[in-house]
């Protein structure tokens, strides 16, 4: 008794303290991505609690039906041979559940891997969204301006945002607006959202890339267009511009604020796609490549020469053991 009382205040006390949680970000959705995604999940759930409540339900009514009972010690139950229609829906069934998940999760993936539906007649607003140790840089060329740890979208219009790192890899992940995506230092990759509702919603790195990982959040603020327009106009007439010397000081300093520049790194340090693409992106022009390249082979010779001295100097020492032999 003590036991099951232990246990009821225990239960009681966990009850309380989930009623005093906020409602899970995935299930608010504020875009047509998040509601997919969020749509897809309830689904889930739902379908994985009806197959809990059909294996209790049959689980109490074997129990029940098929528990011992006091026989006579030389009691022989009866032979039972198998029953195919059992066997045929004990397998059916859950193909059936498997393959109406899959279509689920196969149909939502290519839907939110689109732009958004009744927004494809529009003209998608590109953000370059870069990630360094411990920060966010957001890129607006269509603006020419950039800000860090922040993001300003409009509402209801396409963004593209384009993901890269200067580091590690990371993951974008705005959960009131869609999925994550991952940002690498080789690749961009593509995630479009749309927010429908004005309000500030919580980023965050959702992949540990470090002991900083933790404080990689930024707040994506959802606006409307006019008030979009407006603080655009702000960041171009009060921030100031953003040099090379101030992005390279950005990605060696761990931590920093938010910060607004009325101009982009793009110039001088281009995404990784296109020619860009690999890991020689973000030289400057031709006359980098080729001194690169010539780098390269002047090192690749010196390489071989020095395998040459080595192969040299073996044959050398293989000639005066023979002749002290």
């Amino acid at each position: 008794m003590k036991r099951k009382g232990l246990l009821l205040v225990l239960f009681s006390a966990l009850l309380a303290l989930l009623t005093g949680c906020d409602s899970l970000m995935v299930l608010n959705p504020k875009g047509p991505v998040a509601k997919t995604q969020s749509d897809v999940i309830i689904f889930s759930i739902l379908t994985m609690a009806l197959i809990l409540l059909v294996v209790y339900i049959l689980y109490i009514f074997v129990l029940s039906k098929y528990r011992a009972s006091k026989a006579a010690p030389d009691y022989e139950p009866p032979h039972e041979e198998g029953n195919k229609w059992l066997e045929i829906t004990w397998i059916t069934i859950p193909i059936i559940i498997v393959a109406v998940l899959s279509v689920v999760t196969v149909r939502s993936t290519a839907a939110v891997e689109k732009v958004p539906a009744g927004y494809e007649d529009q003209k998608p607003l590109v953000i370059y969204a870069a990630s360094s140790n411990w920060k966010w840089h957001f890129s607006y060329p269509e603006e020419g301006v950039e800000t860090v740890n922040y993001v300003n979208i409009p509402t209801h219009r396409p963004v593209e945002f384009r993901l890269y790192s200067y580091g590690p890899i990371t993951s974008f992940w705005v959960p009131q607006l869609g999925g994550q995506k991952y940002a690498m230092s080789d690749m961009v990759n593509k995630l479009n959202l749309v927010a429908e509702h004005e309000g500030s919603y919580m980023g965050k790195n959702s992949n540990f890339s470090g002991e900083g990982f933790a404080h990689m959040e930024f707040e994506a603020l959802a606006m409307s267009p006019s008030e979009y327009d407006k603080w655009v106009e702000e960041v171009k007439t009060t921030a100031p511009a953003l040099t090379e010397q101030e992005f390279d000081s950005l990605l060696e300093t761990e931590f920093v604020g938010r910060k607004s520049y009325s101009s982009t790194h793009l110039p001088f340090r281009p995404a990784p796609e296109g020619e860009n693409a690999g890991h020689h992106h973000g030289d400057s022009g031709a006359a980098e490549e080729g001194t690169t390249d010539s780098e390269e082979m002047e090192h690749s010779e010196m390489d071989h020469s020095g395998m040459d001295m080595s192969d040299t100097n073996m044959n050398d020492s293989s000639m005066d053991h023979s002749t002290h032999n």
